[in-house]
């Protein structure tokens, strides 16, 4: 990489975490040891770690320079990354937001950095790559690695060197993330579309890049991946109705797995009821078993309800905060 091109850009790489004390240190190393002779600061806001991840950041501050640790009292994500702008963000022009809980190529900063001067795009997103270890983790994965789960978003499928509304959040330049205000701290899932949104309204623009991604790891446990994706549709639904805009197809289809869910108590009054609930049941779980005998791997018979799990969940996250801030509003 040709550094001397940009080697006066100063970059602040921010880590919101929660009790990553098993990943922490090991992401932290990696990070410094690729800066090269690049100017990162590197800023660990931590939510609350009662694991041990706070006394292992105080120990890396004694051996890495252009490391700190910022307290975040809000917990979330969002204003995480909020307040390390507000406090580290004055004289640094682009922000790299990192997962605690993922994994990266080593040149993944220089590469964000390198997209983000050749397009002269305000924000660099990446694709993810999901991969998994135990049984019902490597199911969810494949779930999320295919349409029957993602509905075709950008961000999953892999697709790359183009301009795009939204994917997963990598790089901004800091001076476009002030003009917007930010992360929305009232949004606990989804704010990174929400703040693509008003980035695009303000005309900026986000540039998907194909040379680079992140790896992650999904939830290991379905009440996990429940919840999970019940926050991801509650999101959606506040994203939504903030902006007064309507979902996309692959959003709206999966809205209707809960009306599909609540029809089937019906089915005793007549059998035509039962009938949605069954396609969709059979479409989830012959994708499984497609899955299973194509790969030849046990694991993907679980894809299947890994997938229904998500979907049944983004859509009772989704109804729910719906019809909870039309009732609000109503009753203002």
């Amino acid at each position: 990489m040709r550094d001397s091109g940009f080697k006066i850009m100063k970059t602040l790489i921010v880590i919101p975490c929660l009790n990553e004390a098993a990943h922490i240190e090991a992401l932290v190393r990696q990070l410094a040891a690729n800066r090269g002779t690049l100017d990162m600061l590197i800023v660990v806001a931590d939510g609350g770690s009662s694991d041990g991840t706070v006394e292992i950041v105080e120990r890396l501050k004694g051996e890495i320079t252009g490391l700190e640790l910022l307290s975040n009292p809000k917990r979330l994500q969002a204003p995480a990354i909020n307040l390390a702008v507000e406090t580290y963000g004055a004289d640094r022009h682009f922000l790299i937001r990192i997962d605690a809980h993922g994994d990266y190529p080593e040149d993944y900063c220089r590469v964000l950095l390198e997209e983000a001067i050749e397009t002269g795009a305000e924000s660099v997103v990446v694709g993810m790559k999901t991969v998994g270890s135990a049984l019902f983790q490597r199911a969810a994965a494949v779930a999320q690695n295919s349409k029957l789960g993602n509905g075709g978003s950008k961000h999953r499928d892999g697709g790359g060197g183009h301009w795009v509304d939204h994917a997963h959040h990598a790089l901004m330049r800091i001076d476009a993330f002030r003009a917007v205000g930010g992360y929305d701290e009232t949004f606990s899932h989804n704010e990174d579309a929400e703040l693509d949104h008003r980035l695009r309204f303000a005309g900026f623009r986000l540039w998907m890049t194909g040379r680079t991604y992140m790896i992650y790891y999904p939830r290991r446990t379905a009440p996990a991946l429940f919840r999970q994706y019940l926050g991801y549709g509650r999101g959606r639904a506040r994203n939504l109705l903030k902006h007064r805009v309507l979902p996309k197809v692959r959003q709206a289809i999966p809205l209707a797995v809960v009306p599909v869910c609540i029809a089937v108590l019906l089915s005793f009054v007549h059998w035509i009821f039962a009938v949605p609930f069954l396609l969709w049941a059979g479409l989830c779980l012959a994708y499984g078993v497609w899955i299973a005998i194509s790969e030849r791997n046990s694991y993907g018979l679980l894809a299947g309800v890994a997938a229904m799990i998500m979907h049944f969940a983004w859509s009772a996250g989704f109804w729910a905060e719906f019809l909870s801030l039309k009732r609000r509003r109503s009753a203002a």
